[in-house]
């Protein structure tokens, strides 16, 4: 084999074990969730709740970390429809931005359950 030969199996297999531990690192303790912001389109990905946040990671990319964190505090349920692939979409409203989240209907009542254990005193409004 050639040395570029070499080269290039070596970042096929280096890139190829990072997307393995991508997935791994983003299956833990997540749920399925799209996501739309206001004039976009639908994008994949998994949500995980923490410290009166949901986090949304996109599946694809290279960050690990979340790309929309939307607090709990002050987020207002607009609306809730059903999908044609049989997800629920909801619509959100907050301080920072106007989202729709689209999940099961086994995720939008854990989701719609954590809205409402909100602490004592915090704003909520789920219609």
């Amino acid at each position: 084999m050639t040395a570029a030969l070499t080269i290039t199996i070596s970042c096929v297999l280096l890139l190829a074990a990072f997307l393995v531990f991508r997935a791994i690192m983003l299956a833990r303790g997540t749920l399925p969730c799209r996501l739309q912001v206001k004039g976009h389109g639908w994008r994949r990905g998994v949500a995980r709740y923490a410290a009166g946040e949901l986090h949304w990671t996109p599946l694809l990319g290279v960050r690990l970390r979340p790309r929309h964190a939307i607090a709990r505090r002050g987020l207002v349920v607009s609306g809730r429809r059903q999908l044609d692939d049989g997800l629920w979409a909801i619509d959100c409203v907050s301080d920072r931005a106007e989202v729709s989240l689209a999940m099961s209907h086994d995720a939008l009542t854990g989701f719609l359950a954590w809205l409402e254990s909100a602490p004592p005193g915090a704003y909520l409004d789920v219609s």
